[in-house]
């Protein structure tokens, strides 16, 4: 008896549901341009539709409301689409940059405002990574851990005092949600290294379960082994009843649904439900179908995926001449911003001579370099989340693929490399 009205973004499935209306832009005929929205800009235009029928039907001054700006919410918009990690396209970079606008003039919602400050960001200088690793992870860690409706809480409250006790709390809980996913990586590496050890080869694709993992952090396993591996990974944990669910995360090349869809179309019992697109997928088996699963998956990644595409290519902008590293190119660099997916920060490439090497933070899992340019120029450089290798050395040279950032310390600016990856100089690589 009730109406439904359905929004989505991800790619539509051969059979719709029975809804009023479903808004998707990525179903069969739509004509929308823009296929790359996340969910959260999808409810953007609908309210923009909504709005526009309203004021044209005169609703508003019949009913003696105030016509709703909906340009204020998009700081919603702008951090539900970095969180999504959908392609930022036209669309989507111009939404993200209004909507972090708002945010750096201190427009954005209470909540908002409240995570940027327990996180220790600077409102001001907000950027897209920002909203990325910093504010998404603790609105979303309530969802993975508890209940969503902490951080629905926050987004929807106007004070402040109030808006800060709960992004207190999820800041607790992402810190849980943290030590939770660290474990199972723990679990996920000793279980490749198993697989790996016993077919003496690399798979073309990993399907990984665990009794005790938590439902609400293995998509963000799978892309953490996926990074590590370079393979698509799909990580189970228990479901209800005897179910397994799995998150799915893919590498460029391998669209991970059409593989899904694939294993649906050849075994139609053995999936029970699954979608999304091609970077990420989730799905629901049974737990005694994962060993088919398994096979069925790795048997459609044979028929679909080249062996090229499991070369992992690092994509560089070229090298910097001495003159290009300096601090006012950086500066010029951050007013291209936003970055994001499908939009990439530039990177660049060069071999330097490492003068000093030291590991830093609380749990020494950061390299800081000191890198020498032509005989000259000194630049610092970090490589976050990085270990020491152990060919590194003084004096030795390094080959660094490298975003140049601008590092502000009491006051002071100066130049800062980020460290991506830090090779050997002899080491063999394409242009």
């Amino acid at each position: 008896g009730m109406k439904v009205l359905v929004t989505d973004h991800h790619l539509a499935g051969e059979t719709l549901p029975e809804a009023d209306a479903i808004v998707n832009p990525n179903q069969a005929d739509d004509p929308f341009p823009y296929k790359n929205l996340a969910g959260v800009g999808v409810c953007f235009y609908v309210l923009l539709g909504l709005r526009q029928h309203l004021r044209t039907i005169g609703w508003f001054e019949q009913a003696s409301v105030p016509e709703p700006k909906v340009g204020d919410w998009l700081d919603l918009v702008a951090l539900g689409t970095v969180a999504d990690v959908v392609p930022l396209d036209k669309l989507n970079r111009t939404l993200v940059n209004h909507g972090l606008q708002r945010i750096r003039r201190g427009r954005g919602c209470t909540g908002i405002q409240a995570l940027i400050q327990i996180a220790g960001r600077e409102r001001e200088k907000l950027v897209s990574s920002d909203l990325g690793f910093s504010i998404a992870p603790r609105l979303n860690a309530a969802g993975r851990m508890e209940d969503m409706g902490l951080g629905i809480n926050l987004l929807l409250t106007e004070d402040v005092q109030q808006a800060l006790n709960i992004a207190t709390q999820l800041d607790s809980i992402n810190l849980e949600r943290r030590a939770v996913e660290q474990t199972m990586q723990v679990d996920a590496l000793k279980m490749l290294e198993q697989i790996d050890i016993e077919e003496n080869t690399l798979r073309t694709g990993y399907c990984l379960f665990d009794e005790d993992w938590h439902q609400g952090v293995i998509g963000l396993l799978a892309s953490r082994i996926k990074e590590k591996t370079y393979r698509p990974v799909i990580a189970f944990a228990p479901g209800n009843d005897d179910e397994v669910k799995g998150s799915a995360r893919s590498i460029p090349g391998i669209h991970i649904r059409d593989v899904l869809a694939r294993v649906a179309a050849k075994y139609p019992e053995l999936l029970e439900r699954f979608g999304g697109h091609a970077m990420a997928a989730g799905l629901t088996i049974k737990k005694g179908d994962l060993a088919q699963f398994n096979q069925a998956f790795e048997s459609a990644l044979n028929e679909m995926v080249s062996s090229e595409t499991y070369l992992q290519q690092l994509p560089s902008d070229g090298e910097l001449s001495e003159a290009d590293c300096q601090l006012s190119f950086a500066e010029l660099l951050t007013e291209a911003a936003p970055w994001g997916q499908g939009f990439e920060e530039p990177r660049f490439h060069g071999v330097f001579k490492v003068s000093h090497f030291r590991l830093v933070g609380q749990q020494q899992n950061h390299l800081r370099l000191q890198l020498e340019m032509n005989g000259n120029s000194q630049i610092n450089a970090m490589a976050f989340g990085q270990d020491k290798p152990s060919w590194l050395a003084e004096n030795s040279l390094v080959l660094v693929r490298y975003k140049i950032a601008v590092n502000e310390f009491r006051g002071q600016k100066s130049l800062q490399f980020l460290v991506d990856e830090l090779m050997p100089a002899n080491t063999d690589t394409h242009n």
